[in-house]
């Protein structure tokens, strides 16, 4: 392939489609619309036990280089433009939607849940705050120790996530102990150059095996599910990265341009997702009385992709400022920097 990173937009695009259809589907289940429960709840588990430590894993690819290049500092600053002010933005927004059409929608928000986004995220936006921290505890990490630590920091926050639960019960230090451990698992990815042994036509048959092997035997063999955190978690979560990477570097290789399209837009379908899912499924139950869980979960899914990903273009194409990001680091740094 031409550029050996474009899989991690391939990944990306497979990232955002899990999470379109888990946020889909759940919706359509706590609106009651009639699914098969033990089929849905065999699905869903299977899906949340990875596709948000995918995207810490996808997020820690890049850190080292971005941290050499930039410095702690200014890297921190660049994250408040990109992560933590959409963060805030889109928090605001679809909470204040939400809290507006609580009577139509699934959800019972009110604004002081909305407001309360500085120390209890809510929603999807969940992943923005956890991200910022795990980028922020990276940086003061790596400027008091070296690139060298980075199997040792692994093996610490392997540590961290196994044993959570003797730690205090506070949000954000649980998103820290879940987390940390897959962004720095793609730091060291990046660091020894992993990516080659997942190159070959093997590679991705041997991880489709194990994928769908650890998955039964958590699942179906042990009957437990994506909550219950510890080592089998970590395990399930780690074999089903190693084969989405596989896949992705294959597809990368191919014509499947559209999937690459969808994880350069994945920010864009993240924060917009839910509002266009939420709308179609109100618009298809109470305006047009469809009940059918397929008709739902096609059109919602279809809707919440492609909705963000027709803004997202939008966007580019008028250049349009402040949706996605905005320059607060401006104001904090020199001009030089």
């Amino acid at each position: 392939m031409e550029n050996r990173t474009d899989w991690v937009d391939y990944a990306k695009g497979i990232g955002i489609l899990l999470v379109v259809y888990g946020h889909v589907a759940r919706g359509l289940f706590n609106a009651n619309i009639d699914m098969p429960t033990a089929f849905y709840h065999m699905v869903d588990s299977v899906v949340y036990s990875f596709h948000m430590p995918l995207f810490f894993f996808l997020s820690g690819l890049f850190f080292y280089r971005s941290f050499s290049k930039r410095g702690a500092k200014k890297l921190m600053f660049s994250k408040m433009d990109t992560i933590f002010y959409p963060y805030v933005l889109w928090s605001l927004l679809q909470g204040s939607i939400e809290a507006v059409l609580s009577n139509y929608t699934n959800g019972n928000v009110s604004f002081s849940d909305v407001f309360a986004l500085l120390w209890e995220p809510r929603a999807q936006f969940w992943f923005l705050y956890a991200l910022f921290f795990v980028f922020l505890v990276s940086s003061v990490v790596y400027s008091i120790g070296s690139k060298a630590l980075g199997v040792g920091l692994f093996v610490v926050t392997v540590l961290l996530y196994v044993f959570a639960s003797f730690l205090p019960n506070v949000t954000l230090i649980n998103f820290l102990t879940q987390n940390l451990v897959f962004f720095f698992l793609g730091i060291i990815f990046t660091q020894y150059a992993l990516d080659r042994f997942f190159k070959s036509g093997a590679a991705l048959g041997v991880t489709l095996v194990l994928f769908a092997f650890i998955q039964w035997v958590y699942h179906g063999l042990w009957g437990m599910d994506y909550s219950q955190r510890g080592a089998e978690s970590l395990i399930v979560a780690i074999c089903s990265i190693a084969f989405v990477t596989s896949l992705s570097i294959t597809l990368s290789k191919g014509s499947f341009g559209f999937l690459k399209t969808l994880g350069v837009a994945s920010m864009s379908i993240y924060v917009m997702h839910i509002l266009a899912g939420s709308g179609v499924r109100v618009v298809l139950t109470k305006g047009m009385g469809i009940e059918s869980a397929s008709v739902h979960l096609i059109v919602g899914m279809a809707v919440a992709t492609l909705a963000p990903l027709v803004a997202h273009k939008i966007i580019e194409a008028f250049r349009i400022p402040f949706i996605l990001s905005a320059p607060i680091s401006r104001f904090f740094l020199p001009r030089d920097q």
